[in-house]
């Protein structure tokens, strides 16, 4: 997807295949900003980050700051640095094929959650509480 994209992105800028307007790209610049400043406060309040899903020793749910809006706010954020960057980088064809990042996300969020709701001490109670996936009000 991450290669596909960026290659469509500087093909169709290239040759010129469709321009959006300087708006898009602005408020998509500003998007992505605001994402990765989200993205670094996600990797400050949760210090058990990992690629991986796995259960660190002494874990415990984090259900502060941003995990009190959202179960998954790492997975917030990079859903919007992954679908601004290919409009700031000015190519709708792009942004086309990074949609397809929000399916592998939600894959990914439902394994994860079965896994951390049978290892993880108060996950169950965390889901309760919180009750938004990935987008507020939405899932």
């Amino acid at each position: 997807m991450f290669l596909a994209g960026f290659v469509v992105a500087g093909l169709n800028y290239r040759f010129g295949w469709h321009k959006l307007p300087d708006a898009v790209v602005i408020v998509s610049a500003v998007t992505f900003v605001i994402a990765y400043i989200l993205y670094a406060e996600v990797m400050r309040e949760n210090t058990y980050l990992s690629r991986t899903i796995e259960v660190q020793e002494n874990q415990k749910v984090i259900d502060t700051g941003l995990y009190g809006i959202v179960r998954h706010p790492m997975y917030s954020a990079t859903l919007l640095l992954f679908l601004s960057m290919p409009l700031v980088l000015g190519s709708v064809y792009s942004f086309l094929i990074f949609l397809v990042y929000p399916f592998i996300i939600a894959k990914r969020i439902k394994h994860e959650e079965e896994f951390l709701e049978n290892e993880l001490a108060g996950y169950a109670e965390y889901k309760k509480k919180v009750k938004y996936r990935l987008i507020p009000f939405v899932w």
